[in-house]
């Protein structure tokens, strides 16, 4: 009794570092005794994952009208490409200001269902351009490579002065560095494994970014607001500047990392769950501040590494049952064995079904040995990915915690949980130890839903809030860092990797 009581005091600080959810009465145990009448707390406020703020001075205002004689989208000029390649060196013949490919320009490759974005063209002031050029002359302090958005040949244009050259030459390097700052600078098919949309083009939208910025001659202002908004992001650029060009590889390493950051939501939102595969950690975040700390297992390097997702918490299973995957009924046996072993079925918390086409159904019971533990997470994706209690508590020990067939083994996965249903299904302290304690399988649904990602930073901050390097234990670095070191390439309407999408659903 005395353990259960730490452990559900241990919850209600947790809940109560949140500041979200008022937890007054500490008289009301877990265990159900003295249980005084609830405080009745605070009608709390939606804790889904905000729509992005517009990067303009006014986002929550109805856009500002464009001046037509400064932002409005024109026609491109005949004969000159709406979509053009951004690789081209700074040494670029100023003869071309109007951007047009070189042969030795790298080029998108688009999947067979994606196509080429093309940037809007609008009308250019030459201070406007003036602004833009300057802007790209210093972009580098963001991660970024100058070279990228054609300096030399915007110069060139700006040079010969207003008119049709500089509007299509300055819109698409404009655009190109939109959509770098906004969704990442590293083509989709670099970005393996990596199934979190990026919905900030949709709340942010390229032609409208642009148009602000022309409305209110502040191109500058414009990119600053670009970044994302967490503070680690804003660390890491710190860290870039501050390290030494002759330090080639941490400097590519830190860039590769903020680069990550932009795949994600600008905002990720004032309550989140998030995991650093590489770390082995997840943490519960609340207005950028870490509430809480749990080491994971993670997914094994090869077909079972684990994907990189940003999806939403549904709702807390506690006591789950587990259906076996047909890949270990069928393939590894258990089916057979668990219908011709009755004894060691129940000891193992296994029932089975067999259906008339001879299919074995294979259901593992709740209970302390079941593969998901006393707690699962539903965050619903087509992976079949989420976080779960397990009772192979021995694997939190190691250093490297790579040994799950994909799903995220959570250390104190009770804690978790039970602070999700306070938090998500406005369950008091008390109701979430009964659940938890009962035995019997129950899903708590989220009233109020939590972003879950999961991330991969080979370069950040660990949970001590020191900068550090994290292993790169599935390959993942060499395609970004590779894809920095070559050409800008042109975006696609890709969102997200085409690789096969493997179910992952297997605890073991």
């Amino acid at each position: 009794m005395a353990s259960l009581m730490r452990f559900g005091c241990s919850v209600l600080a947790v809940v109560a570092a949140t500041g979200l959810v008022a937890q007054p009465v500490l008289a009301q145990k877990v265990d159900g005794t003295q249980a005084a009448k609830p405080v009745k707390p605070p009608k709390p406020k939606a804790l889904s994952t905000p729509t992005s703020i517009l990067p303009v001075s006014q986002s929550t205002a109805a856009p500002k009208p464009v001046p037509t004689s400064t932002a409005q989208p024109k026609a491109t000029p005949s004969g000159v490409p709406t979509a053009t390649p951004t690789g081209v060196p700074s040494g670029t013949p100023t003869g071309t200001p109007t951007g047009a490919p070189t042969a030795a320009a790298a080029t998108a490759q688009p999947g067979q269902h994606d196509t080429l974005l093309a940037e809007p063209v609008m009308s250019w002031s030459l201070s406007d351009a003036k602004a833009l050029l300057q802007t790209i002359e210093y972009i580098g302090k963001e991660g970024l490579i100058p070279a990228d958005y054609q300096p030399a040949a915007l110069r060139a244009a700006i040079a010969k002065g207003e008119g049709d050259d500089l509007d299509t030459l300055a819109s698409h390097v404009f655009g190109w560095l939109i959509e770098d700052l906004r969704d990442g600078r590293t083509p989709m098919p670099a970005r393996v494994q990596w199934f979190a949309v990026d919905p900030d083009q949709d709340v942010m939208p390229t032609a409208q970014i642009m148009a602000q910025a022309l409305s209110d001659h502040n191109v500058a202002g414009v990119v600053d607001k670009l970044a994302p908004t967490n503070p680690d992001y804003a660390l890491l650029k710190a860290e870039y500047n501050a390290t030494p060009v002759a330090n080639k590889a941490k400097r590519a390493l830190i860039q590769a990392n903020m680069d990550r950051w932009r795949w994600f939501a600008r905002d990720l939102g004032d309550v989140y769950l998030m995991t650093n595969v590489p770390e082995f950690q997840l943490r519960l975040v609340v207005r950028n501040k870490i509430i809480r700390t749990y080491k994971t297992v993670v997914g094994k390097p090869g077909r079972t590494a684990t994907p990189q997702l940003a999806e939403t918490v549904t709702a807390v299973v506690f006591n789950p049952t587990w259906t076996v995957p047909q890949s270990i009924v069928k393939g590894e046996g258990l089916g057979a064995k668990v219908l011709n072993n009755p004894a060691w079925a129940k000891s193992a918390g296994y029932k089975a079904t067999k259906s008339a086409d001879g299919t074995i159904t294979v259901v593992q019971q709740p209970g302390a040995s079941n593969s998901l533990g006393l707690m699962k997470i539903d965050m619903p994706n087509p992976h079949a990915i989420y976080l779960h209690d397990t009772p192979s508590k021995q694997y939190f020990n190691a250093d490297v915690r790579a040994f799950s067939h994909g799903c995220i083994r959570t250390e104190r996965a009770v804690e978790l949980g039970m602070t999700m249903a306070i938090l998500g299904a406005q369950k008091s302290a008390t109701e979430a130890a009964e659940i938890s304690r009962s035995g019997q399988y129950t899903k708590v649904e989220m009233t109020r839903t939590f972003p879950v990602y999961v991330a991969y930073f080979t370069f950040a901050r660990a949970i001590d809030g020191q900068l550090t390097a994290f292993n790169d234990i599935y390959g993942r670095d060499k395609p970004v860092l590779d894809s920095f070191a070559a050409p800008r390439q042109l975006k696609t309407t890709q969102r997200a990797s085409e690789e096969e999408v493997i179910k992952l659903d297997n605890p073991l």
